[in-house]
């Protein structure tokens, strides 16, 4: 029956087949942050000040509604909180990338080498770019657990650390045969990435939306690249696996 349809109907079809087991969970996290992005911009304008009250308040119960307040949990919770947080890290990241890109050279394998590098220098570049536009400054209305210097929109550990997992989630998911394996590596790259931005809004150096931003930048940023790979690649313009 398929093979009656439109070409254009083929050519989804084929492309769906491809990418609904790689890149699924992809497309649900973007249309989550989209969606609550969205909502926080809606509200912003039906009532003027609601997004930072609504930013306000959560921070504010991450600390037991007092600003000067030691943050929720128990006492080990934001020494855990400041480690998992560093796998978002400028260093971390850099590390991972280098680490991922020479691994990849070392197997000629071009396209994915080239997908990582574009997929985190494009979001890094991206998020500074929008934290120069925007310049909000960051939350004072708690004690930060952390040293921040710079804008607080979008959040950069959360924008930085979706374009790398979800790219890094991807491409492993890409390359792997079984459909568990799959949605093991692209949920777990997920994970991590909500795990991070969490904990920037625990820490108090982030408003919520912020790392919503964030997540919402990244996970695009990481599924366009994502497209694109596998668009060159059919298209033969990019040669992967020791060609």
């Amino acid at each position: 029956m398929l093979s009656k349809a439109p070409r254009a109907v083929r050519v989804l079809h084929n492309l769906w087949r491809q990418i609904h087991l790689e890149a699924w969970p992809l497309f649900g996290f973007g249309s989550v942050c989209f969606l609550s992005l969205a909502f926080l911009d809606f509200a912003e304008d039906l009532h003027e000040g609601e997004t930072f009250l609504l930013d306000r308040n959560l921070l504010l119960a991450l600390r037991g509604g007092r600003p000067e307040g030691a943050p929720i949990g128990p006492r080990w919770l934001p020494g855990v909180a400041i480690d998992l947080t560093s796998l978002g890290s400028t260093s971390v990241l850099t590390l991972i990338t280098l680490a991922t890109v020479g691994y990849l050279l070392t197997d000629k394998n071009w396209r994915s080498a080239l997908l990582v590098l574009i997929a985190v220098c494009g979001g890094a570049l991206l998020t500074t770019l929008f934290k120069e536009l925007m310049a909000r400054p960051r939350p004072d209305i708690v004690l930060h657990l952390v040293k921040v210097t710079n804008p607080s929109f979008p959040s950069g550990h959360a924008a930085n650390s979706a374009a790398t997992y979800l790219t890094l989630g991807a491409l492993l998911a890409q390359v792997n045969e079984g459909r568990r394996a799959k949605i093991y590596l692209v949920g777990l790259a997920v994970i991590i990435t909500l795990m991070i931005g969490v904990t920037r809004i625990y820490l108090g150096v982030h408003w919520p939306s912020d790392v919503i931003a964030g997540w919402c930048l990244g996970s695009a940023w990481a599924l366009f690249c994502w497209l694109c790979g596998d668009w060159l690649k059919r298209a033969g313009r990019i040669v992967s696996g020791g060609s």
